[in-house]
Formats: C-alpha cells, sequence, structure tokens
C-alpha cells in the first residue's frame, strides 16, 4: 500500500509539471513560429516580396526603392518585365548574390550587365540548395488564357527556410499540381486578368491549405485593394489571410 501511495503521489508530481510546461510553452506562447516568420516578411508592392530571414531573400523584385537591403537570394520566376526587372536586380545584387530562376530569365540575364555570384537554373519539379535554405521549382501557369502556358515552364517556388516553408504561386492560375503543394505560408495572385481572380485564389488556398496566405499581384497593372478584401472575406473562418502593407 506504501508503494502505491508513493507512485501516486509521483505520478501526481509528474503530472502537475507537464502540465506547466504545456501551459507555459503551448497555451500561451510567446509569438508562434508563423508569426514571427511573418514579422520578417515584407510586400513591396505587385508580386514582388523581400523576406529577412536567415538570408536575406527578394521574390520577383520590381520597383524597389533607391537603397533597398542588399539580397543573399533573389528568386525570379518568369521573364515578364514585372517579374524580371534587370534594374531593380542590379540594385540589391551583389558579389555574392545567388539568382534562381527559369531558362527563359537565365538567358536573359547573359545579355546584362548584372553583378552577382552565379545564376541557378530550375524548372518545375527540380530544386536546389543555397546555405540550407531548399528551393524547389513547381509549376506556375494558366489554364483558361494563353499569358502563361504550362509548355513554358514558368515557374513558382516553395522554399524552407528556418523551419518554415513558403509558396509563392508566381502568375498562375489554380492548378491540379497545388493538391501536393505542402506550405506554412502561402503568397498567392488574386487580381485575375492575368492570373487567378480573388474567388479562384481562395479555392486553391483551400485546396492548399497554408496556415497563412497572403495576397498579391493587385494594386499595380491589374487588381485594387478589392480584390485583397475579398480574397480574406472569402476564406474567413476557414484560413487565415494576412493583408499585408505596401513596404518600400
Amino acid at each position: 500500500m506504501r508503494k502505491y501511495n508513493a507512485a501516486m503521489k509521483m505520478l501526481k508530481v509528474l503530472v502537475l509539471f507537464l502540465s506547466i510546461i504545456f501551459y507555459a510553452g503551448v497555451v500561451y506562447p510567446a509569438e508562434s513560429e508563423v508569426e514571427m516568420m511573418l514579422s520578417k516578411l515584407h510586400w513591396l508592392g505587385h508580386a514582388s516580396f523581400r523576406l529577412e530571414a536567415s538570408k536575406v531573400i527578394y521574390f520577383d523584385p520590381w520597383k524597389l526603392s533607391k537603397n533597398p537591403p542588399k539580397a543573399d537570394i533573389i528568386l525570379i520566376t518568369h521573364e515578364h518585365y514585372d517579374h524580371f526587372s534587370p534594374e531593380d536586380i542590379q540594385k540589391i545584387s551583389t558579389p555574392n548574390t545567388i539568382i534562381v530562376t527559369d531558362i527563359t530569365v537565365s538567358k536573359k540575364i547573359e545579355s546584362e550587365s548584372l553583378t552577382y555570384k552565379e545564376v541557378r537554373l530550375l524548372m518545375p519539379g527540380n530544386s536546389t540548395d543555397i546555405s540550407g535554405i531548399k528551393i524547389e521549382g513547381v509549376a506556375s501557369y494558366n489554364t483558361n488564357k494563353q499569358f502563361h502556358t504550362k509548355a513554358s515552364k514558368k515557374l513558382g517556388f516553395i522554399i524552407a527556410v528556418d523551419g518554415m516553408r513558403i509558396y509563392d504561386a508566381g502568375d498562375t492560375d489554380m492548378i491540379p499540381e497545388m493538391k501536393n503543394y505542402i506550405c506554412d505560408i502561402a503568397l498567392l495572385p488574386v487580381s485575375g486578368t492575368y492570373v487567378m481572380t480573388a474567388d479562384e485564389a481562395a479555392e486553391a488556398t483551400l485546396m492548399i491549405k497554408p496556415k497563412v496566405a497572403i495576397p498579391s499581384h493587385y494594386a499595380d497593372i491589374v487588381g485594387s485593394a478589392k480584390d485583397a478584401s475579398r480574397f480574406q472575406d472569402l476564406l474567413k473562418g476557414k484560413v487565415e489571410v494576412k493583408i499585408l502593407n505596401k513596404e518600400s
């Protein structure tokens, strides 16, 4: 009986100890990993983003300010001028910068006087590793228009950085490949015309199931803040949507 009572006391102490750890570390976290990563993500307008994580990573830099932070990695989804801007690449590139892009852009870069360390070519389904950051090329194309054909092999990216997976969709419609994309944060175009509409982007988000979705590709050339708001409204109570303020 004494051994039984002693064992029960030890069990109660263990349960109390585990409960303290649970409530301190799970129920009341200082800040989630996703929130921490979001605080490092900056929307620069249209489809352009800067991530200031363990490496400074730009997605399709365009219309940047005069003195933006320098890039460790630049990801370029395709050759259209609002995604591939040599002028903006030169603003952020250094002799140590690595550019990751598709075959069309890689050929165009050769004819430009740009500063960089190397260009890494990706196709949908391929991946590369830069200082422990895995970068996957994924499909990005139109299904009901001809601006971005599947045959042209334009890119989206899924990057694994600092324990998070971020998906940059590029210029795409909702495509069946998305059901296989695993990510924590999804950057999705919502303007329509050349890419998904807000309604289509919401449907795609439910297929992808990210923890947080961020609208992009609006408020310049095509689309407006109304598209981002509609995207957020359609996913209310289903997937968290963060509308980022435009930064320079």
